[in-house]
């Protein structure tokens, strides 16, 4: 007889064993020639070397589907036991515009055109920006994206950063030490994250550095190579912060710069760096932008109201804004027109 040990790293064991070991079990009941005994996270295997071989394939084929699409089900085993592996019961669409499988084996893939666009701005370009209002999806739409080059090993790893900016508590006031006082405004990362890879999997790579979640200010002096780099929430950078983010960019890295234009938490008499680099960089070719809108918002329908009430807010106040500093200008100019006029007359 032979014995042959299969060791499970970085998998959930409920998700992979099934509960009560019903996948293990619906294996055993194929060979009922072998034993195949689940301990912990190692799986024994006892039989004749041609029934061992074929069970540590397939064993090694749910580890892989497991890996890819975050969970196994008895049609998972029961396709594999069958030589079917084209798995599409498993997957909830199989068309090419998905972007990545979720963690629960879920699709997630562009919902609205802008989206799309943004998908194909990041495939055609090295550096992409991307404005718009809260709920459009940018930063799940780039995190997806992220991870798809990473499972496709089209990168290495995953380095995702938003600048720190305090608004109406400060940091030094907040409870832990520096992670757990940045952590709650990366918090949407570590969310959109645990949507597309199985925790036990995501443990790993931030175990090993090869997804990374910082602050900004930690990029200084560092070149990013071989990565998707992902700078979220830049509307609160300065021009100085955003100009050494995109000079860390290793040859064979690419960068993605998300922002909202009507969520600068800045002190007022300090210029956005992303609204400037916007402009300084928008004739430069390699560069994609991509402009989302309140029709892209897919939160709750009030989210789209609420923006679209605040964006005419703005509106009105930038005419205000526009209309002051013209009377402004033209109550500065009154005093020397009337001087000339003075001039003229004598």
């Amino acid at each position: 007889m032979v014995e042959k040990t299969i060791t499970l790293e970085d998998i959930s064991l409920v998700d992979f064993l099934g509960l009560d070991n019903q996948n293990i079990k619906q294996l055993a009941a194929a060979f009922p020639s072998s034993k195949i005994i689940s301990r912990g996270n190692e799986i024994k295997i006892q039989g004749q070397t041609p029934e061992i071989t074929k069970i540590h394939e397939i064993l090694s084929s749910l580890i892989e589907h497991y890996h890819q699409y975050g969970k196994i089900t008895d049609k998972s085993v029961h396709k594999f036991l069958t030589a079917d592996n084209d798995f599409e019961d498993d997957v909830v669409i199989t068309s090419p515009d998905v972007i990545v499988y979720g963690s629960k084996g879920g699709v997630i893939k562009a919902k609205t055109p802008s989206q799309q666009k943004l998908v194909e701005a990041i495939a055609k370009n090295d550096l992409v920006f991307a404005l718009g209002p809260a709920g459009t999806g940018k930063t799940f739409i780039s995190v997806a994206m992220a991870v798809r080059a990473l499972k496709n090993k089209e990168v290495k790893k995953i380095i995702i950063s938003r600048p720190v900016v305090e608004a109406g508590e400060s940091l030094g006031f907040l409870p832990g030490d520096m992670k757990d006082k940045v952590d709650p405004y990366l918090r949407p990362i570590y969310d959109a994250l645990e949507e597309m890879i199985p925790v036990e999997k995501l443990k790993y790579y931030y175990e090993n550095k090869v997804i990374e979640i910082a602050p900004l200010a930690y990029m200084r002096g560092r070149t990013l190579n071989n990565a998707f780099v992902l700078l979220d929430e830049a509307q609160n950078t300065t021009p100085m912060q955003i100009k050494m983010f995109m000079t860390r960019m290793g040859p064979t890295s690419k960068v993605m710069i998300n922002g909202d234009r009507t969520q600068i938490d800045l002190p007022r008499n300090q210029k956005s760096g992303l609204i400037e680099a916007m402009s300084i960089l928008k004739d430069v070719k390699g560069i994609g932008f991509v402009d989302m809108r309140t029709e892209d918002v897919i939160r709750h329908p009030l989210v789209k109201r609420i923006v679209d009430a605040y964006s005419k807010l703005d509106e009105q106040r930038q005419k205000e804004r526009e209309e002051r500093e013209k009377n402004e200008t033209q109550g500065q100019d009154a005093p020397r027109r009337r001087q000339n006029f003075r001039r003229h007359e004598d």
